[in-house]
């Protein structure tokens, strides 16, 4: 069977919300050898590397690697990468439902005005509207597993992003 190529989930992200070519290489280096320091494969797909608009990536940034998005279908897979220190920003999805599972590292979520610490082998689930945030403790690499990313469903709290949060 052919090897596939994922869905581009993320086409909103346009040059607005990627940093700087040098960071994007170095960015991209430093997951690549935590993830072979892991043990772990990357899918063989292009990631995103996303800093928001904010031009801060080593503090407001990932990096995503999209499995699947399968609108149609109901369904979508990433594989998110953070360093250490570095947060994704507070947001809510309009209609995504999504359930994050740590893979490696350790991860602070912020939910709901709850803070809670996410080490290897336990998951988050974040229902439709829920503000959340997650934040590197160290490198950390997290699986979401949800429904579709469709354009327009991130709103952000930083008004900074996108289009007044909106992305």
């Amino acid at each position: 069977m052919p090897e596939q190529q994922a869905n581009d989930s993320a086409p909103w992200w346009d040059d607005r919300h990627r940093p700087r070519t040098s960071d994007v290489r170095n960015a991209l280096e430093e997951c690549s050898r935590q993830v072979a320091a892991w043990g772990l494969a990357l899918p063989a797909i292009d990631p995103v590397v996303v800093d928001f608009g904010l031009g801060d990536f080593r503090r407001r940034g990932l990096i995503q690697y999209t499995v699947a998005n399968e609108v149609a279908a109901g369904y979508c897979g990433k594989l998110l990468f953070v360093s250490d220190g570095q947060t994704c920003p507070a947001h809510r999805h309009a209609v995504k439902h999504e359930t994050f599972f740590v893979m490696r590292g350790q991860v602070v979520m912020n939910i709901a005005d709850q803070t809670r610490t996410l080490s290897p082998g336990k998951t988050l689930t974040v229902p439709t509207g829920v503000t959340h945030s997650f934040t590197g403790c160290g490198n950390a690499l997290l699986l979401e597993v949800s429904m579709p990313s469709t354009a327009g469903d991130n709103c952000f709290l930083d008004l900074r992003i996108g289009d007044r949060g909106v992305v």
